[in-house]
């Protein structure tokens, strides 16, 4: 009979734990974002361990373009995406009508020049060629920077531009569209590259190091947690986003980066 009630009492224990453990897995929630392999994707990492602590467990989703981010939270395939600023995700949602909005903004990363072929912006040539980011909010940007360094001139700084808003080009320069992810690939092909910072750092380039242009401090491209407008409220993406505007991912931020990124809070 004592062994009956030992085999018992070990049987209760054993669903207790079993109970137990699917309790702890319902509890915690999986989170899914989309991000851009760097920094995003590294700065999502250093908040894992915050957001495991409150019981969410951040899965991470690394792509190497600008469009898939933004279609798999509009579709629900992620909760939300890091890797853009405001002026690229509102491009998205009119062009492809996408519902997305900001959560909170993170850091800024300053778009530069690069050139293998000089070592001074004056050492452009009559008719060099020039790559730029081909989206329209970074085509912008481009053009702006060229602007800023009395490169080119345009007719205004207001909205988007194209090189139809050139007005002055002394130099002659052949300004060549392509898409942001291939700037860094036709370094060697071109006279000057303007490259997004993250594609610029997967390519071992240091923007305060290498570039020869660099948009200053009040560039208002602040990169974004963003996400579907039904999701915005969500506690476990509000609590992501406290996460990633904490003194310890600024911090990260500071010592890993050393510059190259600066955080917006």
């Amino acid at each position: 009979m004592k062994k009956f009630f030992s085999i018992i009492l070990l049987a209760i224990l054993v669903l207790t734990a079993i109970a137990c453990n699917q309790n702890t897995a319902k509890k915690e929630q999986i989170l899914t974002v989309a991000a851009s392999q760097v920094p995003h994707s590294e700065i999502l990492e250093h908040v894992k361990p915050i957001l495991q602590e409150e019981g969410i467990h951040l899965e991470i989703k690394v792509f190497q373009d600008y469009v898939i981010p933004n279609k798999v939270v509009n579709e629900g395939k992620a909760d939300a995406n890091f890797f853009q600023h405001v002026p690229y995700m509102e491009e998205a949602n009119q062009k492809e009508h996408f519902q997305l909005v900001k959560v909170t903004g993170v850091h800024i990363e300053p778009l530069g020049g690069y050139s293998k072929k000089i070592k001074k912006i004056e050492q452009l040539t009559i008719g060099a060629k020039v790559a730029v980011p081909s989206d329209a909010s970074n085509l912008t940007r481009a053009l702006l920077l060229l602007d800023q360094n009395n490169i080119i001139k345009l007719d205004n700084r207001n909205g988007n531009k194209t090189e139809r808003n050139i007005v002055s080009n002394p130099k002659q320069l052949k300004v060549q569209p392509l898409e942001a992810a291939m700037l860094p690939r036709v370094l060697d092909q071109v006279d000057l590259a303007v490259i997004n910072t993250n594609y610029a750092l997967q390519a071992k380039l240091n923007p305060t190091k290498d570039s020869l242009i660099i948009e200053d401090k009040n560039s208002p491209y602040v990169n974004i947690l963003a996400t579907t407008k039904a999701k915005q409220n969500d506690p476990a993406i509000q609590k992501l986003a406290k996460a990633l505007n904490s003194p310890e991912v600024k911090q990260f931020i500071k010592q890993k980066y050393k510059g190259a990124i600066v955080p917006a809070f």
